[in-house]
């Protein structure tokens, strides 16, 4: 606490926009400094006022609040601009978790950065984070796609464009669409990727459920609760495919010119992900050939 103090301090004076992460469920999952936040600033911008107030009256906190939402998000843009020019400090908080990721906040926080005041980040709970934590992939690297297009057609293109990607796909989804889009999901991608299906994370009736992608929908579609709630949604992503045959000896071809036949082998499987002894042997047709 004495180091988010410290940082407070050091800002004294200086109005400030601080984004600030809430619990998505368990309203212990909160930090310190959020807490030292929300009492100090001078308005508190929410998603939901009702929904904040509820964490605020669990800490004692009286902070006045506004609303900021995606239906008013512009005009409460300015709002905050306002007061950040009366020498004020806000806090812009979103309904659970890291405002500005797929919920409210992104535009008031370039207003705020446009109109040359102060944004600090307050770190905290990201169901992004929390789903990958639990989800036991090996995969170092993962592309968050957000919410998928409620239109069918629209989902289909964007899933389309997210298939061959060698990356794992994380995305939220809403209760009423969950069963279309884990379809949606194994139609695109193949039956047989991993998907990690976490809902409701740190609440009571959290699960989190790994499957092969053609058997996810009949796992939620078989019990009811199981389609309720809050969803991040972690598909594995493709494999990489080695290079097709020209363009290996391509790659071959330009690499034997300059280097020993081995060296020019080894590098050319590396490049292409091919297995070693299939490109060296290759390797050596051409160097007949030639």
């Amino acid at each position: 606490m004495a180091q988010a103090r410290d940082h407070d301090e050091r800002t004294s004076g200086l109005p400030t926009l601080y984004v600030v992460a809430t619990p998505l469920g368990n309203l212990g999952d909160i930090t310190l400094h959020a807490i030292e936040v929300l009492q100090h600033v001078d308005v508190i911008a929410a998603e939901d006022t009702r929904v904040t107030r509820r964490l605020l009256d669990r800490y004692g906190i009286g902070t006045a609040l506004i609303a900021l939402h995606e239906h008013n998000e512009k005009r409460a843009a300015q709002k905050l601009v306002q007061l950040l020019a009366q020498n004020k400090s806000v806090a812009l908080v979103s309904d659970a978790g890291t405002p500005a990721i797929s919920d409210p906040g992104a535009v008031a926080v370039a207003a705020v950065r446009a109109a040359g005041y102060r944004v600090v980040p307050v770190p905290g709970a990201s169901a992004v984070t929390c789903a990958l934590s639990a989800a036991g992939l090996a995969a170092p690297h993962w592309l968050f796609c957000g919410f998928l297009p409620a239109p069918a057609a629209a989902r289909k293109r964007e899933l389309a464009a997210l298939k061959t990607l060698p990356y794992a796909l994380v995305f939220y989804e809403a209760p009423h669409r969950v069963l279309a889009s884990v379809a949606a999901m194994a139609d695109a991608f193949g039956a047989g990727r991993t998907i990690t299906i976490a809902r409701e994370l740190t609440k009571l009736f959290e699960t989190v459920h790994v499957c092969p992608l053609s058997a996810a929908h009949d796992w939620l579609a078989a019990e009811p609760y199981r389609t309720k709630g809050e969803f991040v949604l972690i598909v594995e992503g493709a494999e990489k495919s080695p290079a097709g045959d020209a363009a290996i000896e391509h790659v071959l071809e330009i690499l034997l010119r300059e280097l020993p036949l081995k060296q020019a082998a080894k590098l050319t499987a590396e490049i292409s992900g091919a297995r070693r002894n299939d490109v060296y042997a290759r390797a050596l047709r051409l160097k007949e050939k030639s």
